[in-house]
């Protein structure tokens, strides 16, 4: 596996390219993606027969207790843990998290993320 800390970030994948083989090498793969948590371009460039690691996505359920200045209070609707998340700052979502919420969440290692309102 290959252990470099820019793998280690969940992406979502924009482009694929893949080059030939030169003479005396191997082929290229060319990876773009956009982060998740930090929604900045990342590109990987590695031989194609090279191990990736591929981080671990949680998604799961959760409901909003409290809305605060800076945070969001969620419970976890599976195993009733509460935790804090800071406040969203994409508009479509903001607005419409508020207490008794319903939210699709994802976990990636200690890092969560309000992805949607989960529909009834």
């Amino acid at each position: 596996m290959v252990s470099r800390a820019r793998l280690l970030r969940l992406h979502t994948r924009n482009r694929v390219k893949r080059s030939g083989a030169p003479r005396h090498g191997s082929a290229k793969a060319r990876v773009v993606g956009m982060g998740l948590f930090d929604r900045a371009k990342h590109t990987l460039l590695s031989p194609v027969d090279e191990k990736v690691e591929v981080p671990m996505l949680d998604k799961r359920i959760g409901q909003v207790l409290s809305d605060t200045q800076d945070t969001l209070q969620l419970m976890d609707m599976e195993t009733y843990e509460t935790f804090e998340l800071p406040k969203l700052k994409e508009e479509p979502l903001a607005s419409t998290v508020r207490p008794g919420v319903t939210v699709e969440y994802w976990r990636v290692g200690s890092k969560n993320k309000i992805m949607r309102l989960k529909s009834e």
